[in-house]
């Protein structure tokens, strides 16, 4: 049925007492001559159409900003504009990097315990781990930042491999024979993890960011394939347990924790990682990446 409000034609019925006053504020008695009526009534119908489209605009601006809500807060959509933006710019940081004699990783466990890692390309690794107490007197208590050089014995890592996805060892080779395509590097990691845990798919990426020595090519892949993730989550600018600047993403783990990584977009590093609820558990990125200088054995 068509709608009287935007019919040129006028109404059968009389015109509302509002509308008759407008039109007598707005034009004073209508004129009698023929017609006049469907002029007046024109020009009502155009009153009508301007404030249902005024109304109309208000709901799209309205529908537009919900939106845009819900794609940054639902866990099912992948990270907001914003967030996806930033871990495409790591990528790009990822892949300028250079690989050098010695993979290395310094990390502060749950702020009292720090250990150490190193490896080389032929698959051998040294490890160190220090807490407050394990100082020498000569030392004294250590500041756990400052490494374990002087502090803590270095030894070779032996038996198990010292990288491993989802309870999985992995070589040093096979780490260095990852695609460096997003989606054939996520492919091959879903295809890596045990039956069962597709939940592990962005933790198992992430690793590859901070905790492997994953040649800058991967790296910058797993930047990539994690900013397409639906379960990655932008949090927005934090700093990290030792004041460091950097922006937060989170992801579920199958345990139902999330799981939060504060990066560095323009060096491309983690900063830390922290897990909500359960055990709370954290880890502060000191240092990770390629280097030449080798672990000091003496």
């Amino acid at each position: 049925m068509p709608d009287p409000s935007t019919s040129d034609a006028p109404p059968s019925a009389p015109f509302t007492s509002d509308e008759l006053r407008s039109i007598r504020d707005l034009y004073g008695e209508p004129e009698p001559v023929p017609h006049a009526q469907t002029r007046v009534w024109r020009r009502v119908v155009a009153a009508r159409r301007r404030r249902r489209l005024t109304r109309l605009s208000a709901f799209s601006l309205a529908a537009a900003a919900a939106i845009a809500v819900a794609l940054v807060l639902l866990p099912g959509t992948p990270p907001a504009v914003p967030g996806r933006s930033i871990l495409l710019a790591a990528a790009t940081t990822a892949a300028s990097g250079r690989q050098a004699a010695y993979w290395h990783i310094a990390r502060l466990h749950d702020g009292d315990r720090l250990t150490e890692l190193w490896a080389t390309r032929d698959g051998q690794a040294w490890t160190c781990t220090l807490t407050p107490a394990s100082g020498t007197p000569a030392s004294g208590t250590p500041a756990l930042g400052d490494g374990c050089a002087g502090r803590a014995r270095i030894v070779p890592v032996t038996g198990r491999s010292p990288f491993s996805m989802a309870g999985r060892d992995l070589t040093f080779r096979q780490i260095q024979e990852l695609p460096a395509d997003p989606a054939a590097l996520r492919e091959r990691v879903a295809a890596m993890l045990p039956a069962g845990s597709a939940g592990l798919l962005a933790d198992a990426l992430s690793g590859l960011l901070w905790s492997k020595p994953s040649p800058p090519a991967v790296r910058a892949a797993a930047y990539r394939a994690l900013a397409d993730l639906p379960d990655v989550r932008y949090l927005g600018g934090r700093a990290d347990p030792r004041g460091r600047p950097g922006e937060a993403f989170s992801y579920p783990l199958p345990t139902g924790v999330r799981r939060t990584l504060i990066i560095d977009p323009a060096t491309s590093q983690v900063l830390a990682g922290t897990d909500a609820g359960g055990t709370g558990a954290s880890q502060v990125v000191l240092s990770a990446g390629w280097t030449d200088q080798a672990p000091d054995l003496h």
